[in-house]
């Protein structure tokens, strides 16, 4: 992360002053909506006017620390499969479809959950891909390292989702309710210990944060997870970002252009997995 501190030389809205440094405009606005920007040192995410002689500390990744946030692990005519970093959304200018020309993206990944992504590249690809995706047909496993000991032995977990879209936060529930949608995941324990394990997760239904707040509800919140973990958990282990990984892909379900692919596996692990 690289820092940029500079004054304010008259007056003028904040996203005015980030742009006059030389930050595109839909950065200053990314940085804005991220909280990367302080102004007399506070932070702010809104576009307030600033005066003469405020100083102002912009937060940021250069160019080349974000594009070695990603690698392509396989592509042809169709489709591609991404190794997606932590800290890069999927769509946008500045996520992986605007960096990867001719990308389509059919599925997401948070921006701090890394691993495995497949993207399409022409409409025909798109279509089929979304299709498998919707009927169930593209396996997606997840490592996590959770807090506490598991004994998850593979068994399908059920539960109640719902989102607050003014939180932009999901609830996990044991009981039904008219707003809630059923959610499924399969937990297995690979190794554990009294402060951590680690879980192997396989999403059955796919909504939004799923595995993050159904392994919280279970009582083993995602180490790193600032929105379903707890502070105190994230400071003693000295993790920032969830410790969530897509590792592997299976892709099926294809009729049409995509048959080539159908029972094709695509495996990798996390670095953190590794030390």
């Amino acid at each position: 992360m690289l820092k940029k501190e500079f004054k304010v030389k008259k007056k003028d809205k904040l996203l005015n002053v980030i742009v006059s440094e030389g930050f595109s405009y839909n950065h200053a606005c990314k940085l804005l909506r991220n909280k990367d920007v302080k102004v007399d040192g506070i932070r702010y995410r809104d576009n307030i006017d600033v005066m003469p002689e405020m100083v102002i500390t912009v937060f940021y990744e250069d160019e080349k620390a974000i594009t070695e946030k990603f690698s392509i692990v396989y592509q042809d005519e169709n489709i591609l499969i991404v190794n997606k970093g932590v800290g890069i959304e999927v769509e946008g200018r500045d996520g992986l479809e605007g960096r990867i020309k001719g990308s389509i993206a059919v599925h997401r990944l948070d921006r701090n959950t890394a691993g495995l992504l497949v993207m399409a590249k022409n409409k025909d690809a798109e279509q089929e891909l979304i299709d498998a995706i919707k009927n169930h047909a593209i396996t997606k496993k997840y490592l996590a390292e959770v807090v506490g000991a598991t004994a998850f032995k593979g068994e399908k977990y059920k539960a109640y989702l719902e989102k607050d879209a003014k939180t932009s936060l999901v609830y996990v529930s044991e009981k039904a309710s008219k707003r809630a949608k059923e959610i499924e995941t399969i937990f297995k324990t690979i190794k554990s210990n009294p402060s951590s394990s680690i879980v192997e997760c396989t999403l059955v239904t796919g909504r939004t944060h799923q595995i993050r707040a159904h392994l919280a509800y279970l009582g083993h919140p995602i180490i790193g997870d600032g929105k379903y973990g707890k502070n105190s958990d994230n400071k003693k282990f000295k993790e920032k970002v969830q410790k969530l990984f897509c590792c592997q892909l299976k892709l099926n379900g294809f009729k049409n252009n995509l048959k080539y692919l159908n029972n094709q596996t695509f495996n990798t692990t996390p670095g953190w997995l590794k030390k």
